[in-house]
C-alpha cells in the first residue's frame, strides 16, 4: 500500500506542482491550502507524512504542527518555508517536526528527505512493535506456577521492577529461568523502552569481555583499529544483564566494582570518564559466598551486586508446577510442530513427576518437544517418553536384571528391541529413534536368530 502524504501550502502553483511530483507509483498525495482544511484531511485520512508550510492564511504552521501532535504524536512532519533560519528550524524540531526544508528546494532533494523520513518512521514502528511484543512475552502473568514459593518470588520481582536503581542478583541452577526473570524485571519497569542487553560472561575470555563491556579506544591493543562503544554505553538508560557473573576474572571484577561505586568508567586504553545510567542485573548458578570464601570472587563486589537477591528453586522442589508446565508446552509444540498430541495419560505424567529434572525447566522443555515431535497420537503414553526418563522412574529394568536367565548378548539385545518396538506400537521409525539406531539396523536385529 502506497504511503499517503498530506501537502499543506497556500501557494496554488507549488501545491499542484508537489501533487504531480509526489503522486504516482510511490505515494498517494492529498493537498490542503489552509490550516482548517489540513486538520480535516488529517483526521479523516490519517496520512503517513505531512509536508507543512510555515506560513498559512488562517493559522501559523507552528500552531498547526502543535494541533497535529495533539492528534497523533508519531506522524512525521516536514516543515517548508521561504524564510530559512536556524531559529525556525530549532523551534520546529522542538515541537516535533522530523525535518525542516527551505524554499526554493530541489524536488529530488525533497523526495530524498521524504524517503528518509518514512524509512525512519517504519523502523520506529518496528522497534515499538518488538518492544510491545517483548513486554507482553515477559509479563509476570506469563510465568506459570502453582507453587507458593514461586508466587512469592514473582511478587518480589514485581516490586523490584518498579524500583529501577538497585542492582539485582538472581541465583539458581541452570535452566531455572534466571534470564526470564531478568527480562520480566526490565520490561515491567520504567526502563522498558530503553535497551536490554544480555552478556554471557562465561562465553567470553577476559580480554574480550573487558572490551565488550567497557569498549576500547583506537590503538588500545592489536586489532583495535577504531574506537568501539561497550555494552555499558549501549545500555545507557536501560538494563545490562550479566549472566554467569561468577565466571568473570579478578581484573574485570575490579573494573565492575569501580563502576558500581562511581557510576562511570573508562574505555580500555582511554582516560576519559564516561557517565551512564544503567541498571545492573546479574545471574549465577554458583554459590557466590562460597566463591568469596575460596578467594575466587571479591567480597566487596558480592555485596555491591547483592543489594536485592532472588533465588529460583530447582524444578524438583516445585513439582506441583510440572503438570501445568507440561500442559502448556504440549499445547505450544502441538502448534509449532503441527502434531496431534494434546495431553499425557496418567502414567506418563506420573513418570514425569517422579523424575528429578537435573536440567530443570530447560530439560523439561526439550523432553516435551522431542516427545510431541515423535508422537503420532493425541494422548502421550509412557512409550512416547525418552528411555532416560522412563528408566529413571523406579528403574524397573535395573531392579530385575539380576533375575534374568543367562543368555547371549545378541539375544538380550533382540529382546530389548522387541520390547521397545512393542511399546512404540510397532512404529519402527519411533522405535529406531528411541534406540538411537537406523531403521535398517533395527530390521537386522529383529531378523537375527
Amino acid at each position: 500500500m502506497k504511503p499517503t502524504i498530506l501537502i499543506v501550502d497556500d501557494e496554488k502553483l507549488l501545491l499542484s506542482s508537489l501533487e504531480r511530483a509526489l503522486s504516482g507509483n510511490e505515494y498517494h498525495a492529498l493537498t490542503a491550502k489552509n490550516g482548517k482544511g489540513a486538520l480535516a484531511f488529517f483526521e479523516k485520512n490519517n496520512p503517513d507524512l505531512v509536508l507543512l508550510d510555515v506560513k498559512l492564511p488562517d493559522i501559523d504552521g507552528m500552531q498547526l504542527l502543535r494541533k497535529i501532535r495533539e492528534i497523533d504524536l508519531h506522524c512525521p512532519v516536514i516543515m517548508m518555508t521561504a524564510y530559512s533560519g536556524i531559529r525556525g528550524a530549532v523551534e520546529a524540531i522542538k515541537l516535533g517536526a522530523y525535518d525542516y526544508i527551505a524554499k526554493p528546494f530541489d524536488i529530488e532533494e525533497l523526495k530524498f528527505a521524504i524517503a528518509r523520513c518514512l524509512e525512519s518512521q517504519r523502523a520506529m514502528v518496528e522497534v515499538n512493535e518488538i518492544k510491545s511484543k517483548k513486554k507482553e512475552r515477559y509479563s509476570f502473568e506469563k510465568i506459570l506456577t502453582r507453587n507458593s514459593d514461586m508466587k512469592e518470588i514473582i511478587r518480589l520481582a514485581k516490586r523490584i521492577a518498579v524500583n529501577d536503581k538497585s542492582t539485582v542478583l538472581i541465583s539458581g541452577e541452570s535452566g531455572t529461568g534466571k534470564e526470564l526473570f531478568a527480562n520480566a524485571i526490565h520490561y515491567n519497569g520504567p526502563r522498558l523502552n530503553d535497551p536490554f542487553i544480555t552478556v554471557n560472561c562465561a562465553a567470553l575470555s577476559e580480554g574480550v569481555l573487558e572490551s565488550e563491556l567497557f569498549g576500547h579506544e583506537k590503538g588500545a591493543f592489536t586489532g583495535a583499529i577504531k574506537q568501539k562503544k561497550g555494552f555499558f554505553e549501549l545500555a545507557d538508560k536501560g538494563t545490562l544483564f550479566l549472566d554467569e557473573i561468577g565466571e568473570i576474572s579478578h581484573k574485570t571484577q575490579v573494573r565492575l566494582l569501580r563502576f558500581l561505586e562511581e557510576r562511570n568508567f573508562q574505555r580500555v586504553g582511554g582516560t576519559e570518564d564516561i557517565d551512564v545510567d544503567v541498571r545492573i542485573i546479574t545471574a549465577t548458578n554458583k554459590d557466590l559466598l562460597e566463591e568469596v570464601s575460596k578467594g575466587n570472587f571479591r567480597e566487596d563486589l558480592y555485596y555491591r551486586l547483592n543489594v536485592i537477591s532472588i533465588h529460583l528453586p530447582p524444578l524438583c522442589e516445585r513439582k506441583d508446577d510440572i503438570p501445568l508446565l507440561v500442559e502448556r508446552l504440549i499445547a505450544n509444540y502441538r502448534i509449532t510442530l503441527n502434531k496431534t498430541a494434546r495431553r499425557c495419560d496418567d502414567e506418563a505424567l506420573r513418570i514425569l513427576l517422579d523424575y528429578d529434572w537435573p536440567g530443570n525447566i530447560r530439560e523439561l522443555r526439550n523432553i516435551i518437544e522431542r516427545t510431541v515431535l515423535l508422537s503420532d497420537d493425541e494422548i502421550i503414553t509412557p512409550s512416547d517418553l525418552p528411555l532416560e526418563i522412563v528408566n529413571n522412574h523406579g528403574r524397573p529394568e535395573t531392579a530385575n536384571i539380576h533375575n534374568l536367565d543367562p543368555m547371549s548378548l545378541d539375544t538380550l539385545i533382540k529382546l530389548y528391541v522387541e520390547n521397545i518396538l512393542s511399546r512404540s506400537k510397532n512404529n519402527k521409525s519411533k522405535a529406531a529413534s528411541i534406540l538411537g539406531i537406523t531403521r535398517q539396523r533395527l530390521r537386522r536385529i529383529l531378523r537375527s536368530q
